[in-house]
């Protein structure tokens, strides 16, 4: 039964403390531990991080894995029940906190209650037309966390070492017997697991960066390094993890090559640069502006800081100079955009065929490249815009007059024993 008070908690008044915090370690064994109010590591979450390494997850997927739990640990904290008594009023709370609250920043330490204007958006950027993000969590990122704790909690409920019910349950509904009564049996199954607290997402159209404003933010590079990468990142249709963790060796500029590990299937793959060899000139200068100060074995990173200390360049690095990029235009671009843009451009090629494109991307399915196949903004502007044009020449064109009086084209046809 639910308790009234429980049942009738006010999430507009809620306070969420910024208490326990993520930290990335130097062990291989536990790159990052989740650590509570009081400085000690989660036990549950330890575990629960441990067994997603051992099934090959990525150092970033538990980055982002534990960043959904902490975010759980700390409303736990703000409504003071513990984790493996938590039901799901909890998770509905959780589920309608986290989609209307203020996102805190390292900057505003200060805690916020829940505001339902927390998701407004902003005005869209004059030069890309992306939305402004609001002061609130992405809707993908209220979807991940949904998905995360579920699965959290089947973990430990399969374990034994949590509660019987899941919190975040599955819609039963699409459970049901009626839910593919029409299913035709000659179409494949779909992988449809939504979650009862999951909100729907709108569907994203990969966003590409113009040929024209691509020059332009290439321009705006201050470095050899970033234009070798930025060279790379367009060329190749590489993730930008994924070309940051490049090394020396796996750089064929004879075959206008790379070599990079796929972030889902950790998979090494050689794929193709810069026809024009663009990429490797920059990426030979940015080699000779770093002679004698970085180490130059074979399995050393390929890519480094600019600043001394000389340390292997990371992500936020390279996101933070794309920024820098992106400020000097008044845009908002980001870096998985190139890839984007690398995939429009070869779809769009008559000499590629989709599989080709697929497998350059590192796609499984065909249907996620399809979708490079949508045409962009611009060229749905240009289109009906044109067509605008082509009526309004057609209303210009003189009418021609009426037949005259008396004048039957049927009688004629039949008089001269053809249609006229």
């Amino acid at each position: 039964m639910i308790e009234s008070e429980k049942a009738d908690r006010d999430l507009s008044c809620l306070v969420v403390p910024r208490t326990g915090q993520l930290i990335a370690t130097d062990d291989k064994w536990e790159p990052y531990r989740l650590l509570d109010r009081d400085g000690a590591p989660i036990a549950p979450v330890a575990v629960f991080l441990r067994e997603l390494l051992t099934a090959g997850r990525s150092v970033a997927t538990l980055r982002s894995y534990g960043m959904d739990l902490l975010r759980w640990w700390r409303f736990l904290g703000a409504v003071d029940v513990c984790w493996d008594r938590a039901s799901r009023l909890e998770a509905r709370d959780f589920s309608c906190w986290i989609q209307l609250a203020v996102k805190q920043s390292k900057q505003d330490p200060q805690p916020r209650t829940g505001s339902r204007t927390a998701r407004a958006v902003g005005a869209p950027n004059p030069v890309t037309g992306k939305p402004t993000l609001g002061s609130g969590y992405a809707p993908a990122t209220v979807v991940h966390s949904e998905t995360v704790l579920r699965g959290f909690y089947d973990f430990h409920r399969d374990a034994g070492t949590g509660p019987i019910l899941n919190p975040f349950p599955l819609d039963a509904a699409r459970r049901s017997r009626r839910a593919h009564a029409h299913h035709n049996p000659m179409d494949e199954w779909k992988h449809e697991r939504t979650g009862r607290y999951r909100p729907s997402v709108p569907r994203r159209i990969p966003r590409a960066i113009p040929d024209d404003r691509f020059n332009e933010l290439f321009a705006a590079l201050s470095s050899n390094r970033d234009r070798a990468l930025v060279a790379f990142w367009i060329s190749t249709g590489a993730r930008a993890s994924e070309l940051l963790g490049a090394r020396h060796c796996d750089v064929d500029p004879g075959q206008q090559l790379i070599t990079v590990v796929r972030k889902g299937s950790r998979a090494a793959q050689q794929v193709p640069a810069s026809a024009s060899a663009d990429a490797f000139v920059w990426l030979r200068l940015y080699q000779e502006d770093l002679h004698g100060k970085v180490p130059r074995g074979r399995t050393q990173p390929l890519w480094w800081t600019l600043r001394r200390p000389h340390r292997s360049l990371t992500y936020h690095a390279a996101h933070r100079m794309f920024e820098r990029a992106n400020a000097v235009l008044g845009a908002d671009w980001t870096l998985h955009a190139l890839r984007h843009s690398a995939a429009a451009r070869m779809a769009r090629d008559p000499e590629l065929t989709l599989s080709d494109v697929q497998w350059v991307l590192g796609h499984a399915h065909l249907t996620t490249t399809e979708l490079y196949l949508t045409p962009s903004k611009e060229e749905v502007v240009a289109g009906v815009l044109a067509h605008h044009a082509r009526q309004a020449e057609r209303r210009a064109e003189p009418v021609p007059p009426p037949p005259a009086p008396g004048y039957d084209p049927q009688s004629l046809s039949v008089l001269f024993g053809r249609p006229l």
